[in-house]
């Protein structure tokens, strides 16, 4: 049997640098991915240097040709490894927000763009394969901003809210033969991305029953067994790792 390849998208930094970080340790040769090649040569070397194995694979995904180009070079980079690619975490994503009144059609096709169509073609051309072999794991890191109606990301919300529909409707689509598609739907993390939001990340932390802002690394550690054997009968959830916050 080859070795199990993961490709995570946006990888670079936050929640997806920790999952590949994460996946790395477990024994999983890592496709780093994202628009940032010298973050994303820093987290190889990183696992390299704690002798795991991973590659680096530049894409801008915005667009289907993008993630039809991304699934190809993954999966080519996956089998002259002598692997196959089996896991695929759809991290990527765009945070805008902003009122509704004023939004730009070219920020909302963006937004769109990386946190739907994107996750949609790469599953559309790496999904059969798995299924062909019997068996793979792909997670969808959706929002808290999916199920709880902040103002200002109404966009960003919608698109996670279609991707985790997708999630449902994939797990059907490809669980008998062997896909498990899950969905985790993080609360708020103290990310790259995030700093921007500074008291409002607080804020948000504060209104859950934990009441504490999430490190990628506790994100990590739920994509990490939702795409491993320990979860084999698990497809089709929308796991919220949100301190809580959607249960009150």
């Amino acid at each position: 049997m080859g070795t199990t390849t993961a490709l995570v998208t946006g990888s670079t930094s936050g929640i997806g640098r920790a999952t590949a970080l994460k996946l790395a340790r477990a024994g999983v040769r890592v496709i780093v991915s994202g628009r940032n090649a010298e973050r994303g040569l820093e987290v190889v070397e990183q696992i390299h240097a704690e002798g795991g194995k991973a590659d680096f694979v530049a894409a801008d995904l915005r667009d289907a040709q993008s993630a039809v180009e991304l699934a190809a070079r993954a999966t080519q980079a996956a089998e002259s490894a002598g692997g196959t690619l089996d896991i695929l975490v759809n991290n990527a994503a765009i945070g805008a927000g902003g009122p509704t009144a004023g939004t730009e059609e070219s920020t909302f096709d963006a937004v769109l763009g990386t946190n739907l169509k994107a996750p949609f073609y790469l599953v559309a051309n790496l999904a059969p394969a798995m299924a062909a072999r019997g068996g793979g794991a792909i997670v969808n890191v959706s929002t808290l901003a999916a199920e709880v109606a902040l103002p200002g990301l109404s966009v960003y919300g919608a698109s996670k809210a279609a991707l985790d529909l997708l999630t449902k409707s994939w797990a059907a689509e490809f669980g008998p033969a062997g896909v498990r598609v899950n969905s985790v739907r993080p609360g708020p993390t103290r990310t790259p991305g995030s700093e921007a939001l500074g008291e409002v990340l607080e804020q948000l932390a504060a209104q859950a029953p934990l009441g504490f802002i999430a490190d990628p690394e506790d994100i990590a550690a739920v994509i990490a067994f939702l795409v491993s054997d320990e979860a084999r009968f698990v497809t089709g959830v929308i796991l919220d790792a949100d301190g809580g916050r959607t249960a009150v």
